[in-house]
């Protein structure tokens, strides 16, 4: 007589790493979601991929199309003091002594709305003893044929305190397929944060010049520069949205635009020291404040107990 099968002989299907990954599809446009972190995974239009991936197997590569909260980009130490208390988050980018992209990159979120074009993924972001404080987030994607991939993110403070809280995406965008020397990038910058060369973090601030290195109020072809800084006093049109424009020699390109709710704007040239993974794309992200912003206080945001805070951005090819 066979014996029944325990649990632990049961052969059990390897869980995929960044969890369910949900499609999204409007006219030109298809995009897919995973539920580890509300990561935009990709976005193609007419087949070509708009941003870079990560491997099919493993954890999200580099933050590749994560949203970032509570705090955007660094804090220097992970230390930081809200309303007299210090606290204390841990360090994950450990080659700089900072902490990193916030809480909630690696998180589960649990869709609430699926459907062909639209979706909505909501997760809560538990006190802790280094962010003591209850966020409920909501992330809606809404992809538009003509409009492209709209992202909504959305805080509610669950909590009996006030909060500090901040948020960006972090999409690496793909003009085509030449190489991003031969890109074009074109947004107006005012203002450049100034950093340290090995922390990179905040030491003020300078204006950026007309013809200057951070000058791309005209498109001007990026070549072997390397950017890794944020800005700010950012070129707006009527309706308040940033434009970042990104063209390929072929005749390819991308935009990204942001809301007047993100007052910063952090761009990447990607350089990494593997091969595979160096200059393959521009890191684009919008942010509602500036780097060690939890230490200097600059734009972050006071979320007050049950107010909620909202911040979107968009992204489109051609």
């Amino acid at each position: 007589m066979s014996e029944t099968p325990t649990p632990s002989d049961t052969p059990v299907a390897a869980a995929r790493a960044r969890g369910e990954e949900i499609p999204l599809a409007a006219g030109p446009y298809t995009a897919t979601v995973s539920t580890v972190g509300a990561t935009l995974e990709s976005l193609t239009t007419g087949g070509r991929d708009l941003l870079v991936r990560s491997p099919e197997t493993g954890p999200m590569l580099h933050y590749r199309g994560a949203v970032v909260a509570p705090w955007p980009n660094r804090i220097a130490d992970g230390a930081y003091t809200w309303d007299g208390q210090e606290l204390q988050v841990a360090i994950n980018e450990v080659e700089r002594h900072n902490a990193i992209h916030g809480l909630v990159s690696f998180q589960e979120f649990t869709p609430a709305s699926v459907s062909e074009d639209e979706l909505v993924l909501r997760t809560r972001l538990m006190p802790t003893t280094g962010y003591p404080f209850q966020l409920l987030l909501t992330v809606h994607y809404q992809l538009d044929p003509e409009a492209g991939l709209t992202c909504t993110v959305t805080a509610r403070n669950l909590g009996a305190e006030d909060a500090p809280y901040g948020v960006c995406p972090h999409p690496y965008l793909v003009a085509g397929p030449e190489p991003l020397e031969q890109w074009s990038l074109q947004t107006g910058l005012g203002t450049v944060l100034t950093v340290t060369e090995d922390r990179l973090l905040p030491t003020g601030t300078a204006p950026v010049e007309p013809g200057s290195e951070f000058d791309f109020a005209e498109p001007r072809v990026i070549g072997e520069q390397e950017i890794d800084h944020a800005f700010t006093d950012l070129a707006r049109d009527e309706a308040g949205l940033l434009h970042v424009r990104v063209t390929a020699p072929g005749g390819t390109g991308v935009e990204l635009t942001a809301g007047p709710e993100c007052t910063w704007l952090q761009l990447h040239t990607a350089d990494r020291p593997e091969p595979e993974n160096n200059r393959v794309g521009l890191a684009v992200e919008p942010m509602t404040c500036p780097p060690d912003a939890f230490r200097s206080g600059t734009d972050v945001v006071r979320l007050s107990p049950g107010a909620e805070h909202a911040a979107s951005w968009t992204i489109r090819g051609w």
